[in-house]
């Protein structure tokens, strides 16, 4: 069986809410309508792909039926953009009921994170995917290697044996190491893709072999992310090396906290959904905002009257 590829620019939704995390509303509800104009903007910016539910998007604190929800809102405006939906779980059971759940809903693949606070060892972490593929024998799984957040590093050489699973289509990396990325993307399979999970290190990833980026600040500026994907892509690194030059600043900015609070600040800065997080998150400071207007308004042609849309 072949199995649909991901490359290029795929966009890490955050997922929009009513209102604030504020006095007795500790799970503020789902904003369909900014979500679906969220989705819009991206798709309309050049977004290869999208992940929907991933961390970015608050996917430890939403619910079975808001998952659902948010799926069937996106495939409503994301026209032919694949849709990836983030079904990572430290139990496989669960993460395979998420998976189905996402398949079930129109999912065109699942982004399944590694196993995070039991750490498992390289047997049990195959053992995690190859039951997932098992159990979805036609859907497409991106593995998603992020240390920060699970406690636990996939190098290289276990990479390569995931990669060996047919249903493992791609590996999102987000180490932060570029000498382990160069040896994953030395190793790539045919026919397998390697993604950037960091937007500051897109850029290298790619120069070293890497096919694409799961993108954060795509939220914000798909056009100009979209731009420097590709034209990395395609080899042109001057151009792509000035691209990445100028989105840096506003890169690092989105992470002075804990993601997605200055995302969803900025967001709101551009009127296309509120602030609001969830707890145990929090909304990004006072500071951050100002840091994060200051920088959005160096991007000219990026106004909020642009990225409103009608619902």
């Amino acid at each position: 069986m072949t199995f649909r590829q991901f490359s290029g620019l795929g966009v890490a939704l955050a997922t929009p809410f009513m209102e604030t995390c504020s006095g007795n509303s500790l799970a503020p509800s789902l904003d369909i309508p900014a979500l679906k104009n969220l989705v819009r903007h991206v798709v309309r910016g050049g977004a290869d792909f999208i992940v929907l539910l991933g961390s970015t998007g608050e996917a430890a604190t939403i619910t079975a039926e808001e998952r659902s929800l948010c799926i069937q809102a996106v495939k409503t405006v994301c026209g032919n953009c694949p849709i990836v939906v983030g079904t990572g779980h430290n139990s496989t059971v669960q993460a395979i009921e998420l998976s189905q759940q996402a398949a079930n809903a129109g999912a065109d693949a699942v982004l399944v994170v590694t196993p995070y606070y039991n750490k498992p060892g390289p047997t049990g972490m195959l053992g995690h995917y190859n039951a997932l593929a098992s159990a979805l024998p036609d859907l497409p799984i991106i593995a998603y290697n992020v240390p920060g957040r699970t406690g636990i590093n996939l190098g290289p050489d276990l990479a390569l044996q995931l990669l060996s699973i047919p249903q493992v289509v791609s590996l999102k990396e987000s180490s932060g190491n570029i000498i382990q990325i160069a040896r994953i993307a030395s190793t790539l399979p045919a026919g397998k893709t390697l993604l950037a999970g960091d937007d500051n290190l897109a850029f290298p990833s790619i120069a070293l072999g890497a096919q694409g980026l799961v993108s954060v600040i795509g939220n914000l500026l798909p056009c100009k992310v979209s731009a420097m994907v590709h034209a990395a892509l395609d080899g042109d690194m001057l151009g792509a090396r000035l691209l990445h030059q100028q989105l840096l600043p506003l890169m690092d900015a989105l992470f002075v906290e804990s993601n997605p609070g200055p995302l969803k600040a900025a967001l709101e800065l551009l009127g296309i959904c509120s602030a609001g997080v969830r707890l145990p998150l929090s909304e990004a400071s006072l500071s951050t905002r100002e840091l994060l207007q200051q920088l959005l308004a160096d991007f000219s042609t990026v106004q909020a009257a642009q990225v409103r849309v009608a619902v």
